[in-house]
């Protein structure tokens, strides 16, 4: 039997897949060759996803701690006696300290709309608990707060136009490694191709030309290749005259980044500035396609704001092939407020930012968080500043619930474990946000041992506390027909995927002057930020894995064996001033943190900076990651999280003894 799903992982590709089921047991996992973007394909990581969901290492009961915190002690408990563990123990902290008290955590672990996404799931149930609120700021909000800015929207250009571009910037982003069907489009065009990256990352290897200044600069070289279109009268007067609000202002900001200047703030020879500013003057369409990384830093949300600018100053906003695309999330039309139901919440309540977990869970107070619901989410392995979240998690007063599939670190510290089901287990929807496709997932096998979907544990609870409300016992069907109201379902389930259609890019005109910017305190024009993190050092960045997908396969024993020991990548020139040669121990530091790790000697990485996969667990990685080093610090837009922006020293390690 084969049955179509959907990966449901933190990637921009959204694979349609399907299952082949035998005697009630997945065994085979392809690409669906029909979806337009999958084409048949899935990646090194989720190629081995069958190996996760058979894992002996699986959690398949409920647990409760028996150990210290930390200790990763458990004994296996009924689901009635955890059900009444939970129920006892939130009555007495709502009764004591109001709903506020309780913090529903949600990660990227799983973007399936109905079990996962960063909130979705059980959200009825917290909302009628007058639970505080979790804002998602771990990843993309501030580069899509700065698109919205600029566009009026975080939506950009169809990524399937690629195809149709003649030169394609690919900006902060490695989709050979983070989404690989996207460089499909990229490969069936005749594109010119130019990675902006301050690491020559496997997509880099394979583009036309790599340009790598320091991090965090990106938007002083979004302005400084204005800057030269400008000077050749390139701009496309007609679009700028119709279609944008606040050009002349923008032009004299642009006139201040000579390439001069911007050669200096880049660390970017000013002759490469030149060349490809020429190159994007004289070739239409150009494309940007940026991602999450390059807006991980202070100046992050001002960095997209300002390179959406630039296919406004070169009218390629105007051209299929032309724009910029940094996630499609804009496009989709779904149900939410129907799906999560604020309405069921008693009374306004805080939120809760998810990058401060580690300072919220110290210092919060009025009232403090008592209990701690991490779903789809392992923090002690994702989260900034690494210490200052275990250390949190170690109170003894905090009653933390984790739904995993694994031993993952955080689970380690939870007072209560729940099996939870993993994608061909339970129903679900996916939204693309690196293309144009709603994906359908219909339960394909059982789940083993006492898993339950995130979405009937919470069903199970709400019963378990007496609460009445009807939605919160909503069928998983029910609530996909909520969320997809104005789609065609039937086809969607029959068909596996639907595309959807592509909005106008900008929403009405493109904002040079934004007043909802200034409304926030912020710049009203477009700009450049710069990196604010005051320490000295090289400055790491901690990118995506090739075979890690944010935490997720951090255990997998085959692509840790291919991923080998936690590596750190050094400039020769930084490392023969540091005496560090390749394969020796080192030991990565700041205020905030250090870890241990082998050092890899490679002009991949430019002066100055130094890189790391990220991904790793701190228990199988000596105990801390590169998350020990990075600040729980606020980007300057939405709140966002700060990975980049990390300075940090590195000395060979002394041999023991």
């Amino acid at each position: 039997m084969k049955v179509l799903g959907a990966c449901p992982l933190d990637c921009p590709d959204a694979c349609s897949w399907v299952v082949t089921v035998e005697d009630g047991k997945a065994v085979g996992l392809r690409g669906n060759k029909e979806h337009p973007v999958t084409r048949g394909a899935l990646c090194v990581k989720v190629n081995r996803y069958l190996e996760q969901l058979h894992s002996t290492e699986r959690i398949r009961y409920p647990m409760r701690r028996v150990g210290p915190k930390g200790s990763g002690q458990f004994e296996r408990i009924s689901w009635d006696e955890a059900l009444g563990e939970i129920a006892t123990r939130l009555t007495g902290i709502i009764d004591e300290y109001g709903g506020e008290a309780i913090w529903p955590f949600h990660g990227t672990g799983s973007l399936g709309y109905i079990q996962g996404l960063e909130g979705f799931s059980g959200r009825r149930f917290f909302n009628a608990l007058g639970a505080s609120l979790h804002d998602p700021t771990i990843c993309s909000i501030a580069g899509s707060t700065g698109l919205k800015y600029t566009l009026g929207t975080s939506g950009g250009m169809d990524p399937e136009d690629l195809a149709k571009s003649k030169l394609i910037l690919l900006w902060g982003t490695n989709p050979l490694t983070s989404g690989h069907h996207g460089w499909k489009f990229i490969q069936d065009s005749d594109a010119y191709t130019v990675a902006i990256d301050p690491v020559r990352s496997r997509t880099a290897e394979r583009c036309d030309e790599h340009l790598a200044p320091l991090p965090g600069t990106d938007a002083a070289l979004a302005l400084g290749l204005m800057h030269v279109v400008l000077s050749l009268g390139a701009e496309d007067t007609a679009y700028l005259a119709e279609h944008t609000e606040g050009w002349p202002e923008f032009r004299a900001r642009i006139e201040e980044f000579t390439p001069e200047r911007v050669a200096g703030i880049t660390g970017l020879p000013m002759e490469r500035i030149v060349a490809l500013g020429e190159r994007i003057a004289r070739t239409r369409p150009t494309a940007i396609r940026a991602s999450q990384g390059m807006q991980r830093h202070a100046g992050g949300g001002m960095a997209l704001r300002t390179l959406a600018c630039l296919p406004g100053v070169t009218g390629d906003w105007a051209i299929p092939g032309g724009g910029l695309h940094y996630s499609t999330s804009g496009h989709f039309e779904l149900n939410l407020p129907e799906l999560v139901r604020f309405d069921l919440l008693p009374h306004p309540v805080r939120t809760l930012s998810m990058t401060r977990l580690g300072e919220a869970l110290l210092g919060t107070d009025d009232p403090p968080v008592k209990a701690l619901f991490v779903i789809a989410a392992n923090p002690v392995g994702s989260n900034p500043q690494q210490a200052k979240v275990i250390e949190g998690l170690r109170r003894e007063d905090l009653f933390t619930v984790v739904l995993e599939h694994f031993p993952t670190d955080t689970v380690d510290y939870a007072d209560i474990v729940l099996p939870a089901t993993m994608q061909p287990e339970h129903l679900d929807v996916i939204a693309a946000y690196g293309n144009m496709y709603l994906v359908w997932n219909e339960p394909a096998v059982p789940p083993p041992g006492e898993c339950l979907s995130t979405t009937e544990t919470f069903r199970r609870l709400a019963g378990r506390m007496g609460l009445t409300e009807p939605a919160l016992f909503d069928s998983d069907e029910e609530l996909a027909r909520q969320l997809l109201k104005g789609y065609d379902v039937e086809r969607l389930r029959a068909e596996g995927f639907l595309k959807v259609p592509v909005k106008s890019v900008p929403v009405g005109k493109l904002q040079f002057i934004s007043r909802r910017a200034a409304q926030a305190g912020h710049d009203p024009l477009a700009g450049y930020n710069p990196p604010a993190d005051p320490g000295d050092g090289l400055v790491l960045i901690s990118a995506a894995s090739h075979y890690f997908l944010n935490t997720t396969f951090g255990a997998n024993p085959e692509l840790r064996r291919r991923a080998g020991d936690p590596r750190v990548t050094l400039h020769p020139d930084d490392a023969a001033a540091r005496s560090i040669e390749t394969g020796d121990p080192i030991t990565v530091s700041n205020e905030r943190g250090s870890f241990t790790a082998i050092a890899e000697v490679s002009d991949m990485v430019r002066p100055g900076v130094a890189a790391t996969p990220k991904g790793r667990w701190a228990k199988l990685s000596g105990g801390a990651t590169v998350n020990a080093t990075i600040a729980e610090r606020d980007s300057d837009f939405g709140g966002g999280a700060v990975f980049h922006d990390n300075r940090v020293q590195i000395t060979r390690t002394p041999a023991a003894g």
